[in-house]
C-alpha cells in the first residue's frame, strides 16, 4: 500500500522548516528533511509537497523532486519577496527544466531574515545584492527593491501560517487528505 502524502524541506535558517511543519500537521503529513530523503521513498507516496528556501534565484534541494519521478508533486518557495508583487517565472524555470518534471500546483509564501545569523556567503551575497540594488536609480526601483533596502541588516518575520491555507485546500480538493 502506497503512503498517502510526505512534506519534504530543505531549510537554512528555519523558515521552509516552519511552513513545512504547518503543512505536515493540518494535512496529517509525514514531515522528512531533504537530506533524509532518498529517491526510492518519493516513490512510495502517493503525494510529494516539496519546500525550500529561495536562494540566488534557486529553490534549494528541488533537484531532488525535478530530477525523480514523483506521482503528484506540489512545491512551495519561501523568500522574502512579496509573492503578490513577484514573478517566479525564471525560478520555476530554472529548477524544472523538463515538462516531464514540472509540479502540478506551485505555491509561494514570505520568509524571514535576521542578518546576524547569516553565514558568510549569505552575507556577503546579500551585501553585494544591496550594492547592485542601491546604485539604481531611484526611478527603477521595483517595490520589491523598495522593501529590500528599507529592511537590509534587519531582522524581518514575514511568516504567516495563515498563507498555507490555499495549498491545503487544493490537496483537500484533491481527495488527498
Amino acid at each position: 500500500m502506497m503512503n498517502r502524502i510526505a512534506v519534504i524541506y530543505q531549510s537554512n535558517y528555519g523558515a521552509t522548516r516552519q511552513y513545512a511543519e504547518w503543512i505536515a500537521a493540518e494535512l496529517d503529513a509525514d514531515l522528512f528533511e531533504r537530506k533524509m530523503v532518498t529517491k526510492a521513498l518519493l516513490k512510495t507516496y502517493a503525494m510529494i509537497i516539496y519546500g525550500g528556501g529561495l536562494y540566488a534565484s534557486g529553490i534549494i534541494g528541488s533537484e531532488l523532486v525535478a530530477n525523480n519521478p514523483c506521482n503528484h508533486l506540489i512545491v512551495f518557495t519561501v523568500g522574502l519577496a512579496d509573492p503578490t508583487q513577484t514573478d517566479y517565472t525564471q525560478i520555476m524555470h530554472r529548477a524544472f527544466r523538463t515538462e516531464a518534471r514540472q509540479p502540478q500546483q506551485v505555491f509561494h509564501f514570505r520568509g524571514a531574515i535576521d542578518y546576524a545569523k547569516l553565514g558568510v556567503v549569505h552575507r556577503n551575497l546579500m551585501r553585494l545584492l544591496k550594492t547592485v540594488i542601491a546604485s539604481k536609480n531611484q526611478t527603477e526601483l521595483t517595490p520589491e527593491n523598495q522593501a529590500f533596502l528599507a529592511t537590509y541588516g534587519r531582522q524581518v518575520d514575514f511568516k504567516d501560517r495563515a498563507t498555507i491555507q490555499p495549498l491545503v485546500a487544493y490537496v483537500r480538493e484533491l481527495g488527498m487528505a
